[in-house]
Order: structure tokens, then sequence, then C-alpha cells
């Protein structure tokens, strides 16, 4: 049995979001672990000044809201969906009792929270040194799919100008901009309203 179809068997409860709903909000009491089961995720930190930074984009197979079984009692950050989302909810006792009696989902979570972590260090480093075209490029080959497990998916959620700039950290038009560049070019071509992003993007992030 597969580690994601265990936790769609445990007691948890599933629930659908529309897109931009909250998921939860910074601050709200941290009471359970979430799997995403379709859709994608955008997760957010805001400072006590009003600033907003994202933190992280996730999609299917992904669980998030762990920091609960540390204890941490509060959100840190808050959650948002970017496509019409399904998640699952489980309970931290039952999440708890999952990882201590199940090795498969033990050791699939470990591998979960280990991939994160290195794709937001990656994310970070990313920030610092690259250019906004390179940023935008990585952001769009990342929501595709391409670098995860399994076949790259191609076609990018529908995800807003706004939203893009974000993650990526520049203004609405400059991320207008250069997805109007990216298709010219060739390197992203229409799906209805999605992005459909093709292999060659990928020299834009490995140009020197």
């Amino acid at each position: 049995m597969k580690p994601g179809k265990s936790l769609l068997d445990s007691s948890g409860t599933s629930v659908k979001f529309a897109r931009g709903e909250t998921i939860f909000t910074q601050g709200d009491v941290n009471e359970d672990v979430l799997y995403i089961l379709s859709g994608g995720v955008k997760l957010s930190v805001k400072s006590k000044s009003g600033r907003e930074a994202v933190v992280a984009m996730l999609g299917p197979g992904d669980c998030f809201g762990e920091a609960c079984l540390t204890g941490q009692r509060l959100r840190k950050g808050t959650a948002t969906a970017i496509t019409p989302t399904a998640i699952q909810r489980v309970a931290k006792r039952r999440m708890a009792q999952l990882l201590r009696q199940d090795h498969a989902i033990s050791d699939w979570f470990i591998d979960q929270m280990v991939a994160r972590n290195i794709r937001i260090e990656e994310d970070l480093i990313d920030q610092l040194f690259n250019s906004s075209e390179k940023r935008l490029a990585r952001s769009l080959l990342l929501l595709a799919g391409y670098g995860g497990p399994g076949k790259p998916a191609r076609v990018v959620p529908t995800v807003s100008t706004e939203t893009l700039a974000e993650m990526v950290g520049a203004t609405s038009s400059r991320v207008a901009g250069l997805l109007q560049k990216f298709r010219k070019l060739g390197f992203i071509g229409a799906a209805g309203k999605s992005h459909a992003v093709n292999a060659s993007l990928l020299s834009v992030v490995l140009q020197d």
C-alpha cells in the first residue's frame, strides 16, 4: 500500500477549497497535518510591518502543517489555495500514531520533509544570487513538476501574475513581461488559462 493511500484511509477529514481561499491563517491553532490530494497551496508569512513573503508552493502529495507534531501551538504562516484544492486533514495524534506504526509512512514523511527543506534552501539561494528571469523560470519548472518525483506534469496550474511575482520577488509588470518573452522564445505555451512549460526553459536556469 502506498503511503498516500494509507493517509487517505486514515481518520482524517477531506476538505475542498476554492482558488484563493484561505486554508489556515498565521496565528491559528496548530492542531493537524494537512495532505494535498489535488490542487496547489501557497505558504506565506507576514511580518509585523505587514510585508508578506511566499515561503513555498506545494502540490498534490505534499504535506504541510507538520510543526504541530513538535509542539508548536500556533501556525507560523498562512496557507492559501492557488487552484481548486482538496486536502486531507489528519489530527496530530492520529498522524503521530501513523508515524509510529507504519514504517512506510514514516520513511515517506521524512523524505518529504528533507526534500522540502532542501527546496526552501535552494529558493533562498535563488533569491539572493539569481536574476528575476532565472527565478521565474525555476518557479515555473517547479510548479510543472520538473526536478520532482515522477514525470513532469508540464502544465502549470492557473496561478496569477501577482502570485508569481510574490514567488519571484519582482513586480507584476516585470513578471508579465518575462512571461511574454518566454512565450515568444517558445519556452512556454498556452494551455487554456494555464502555462504549458517546455523542457527548453531549463536553458534559462542553466545559463551562466
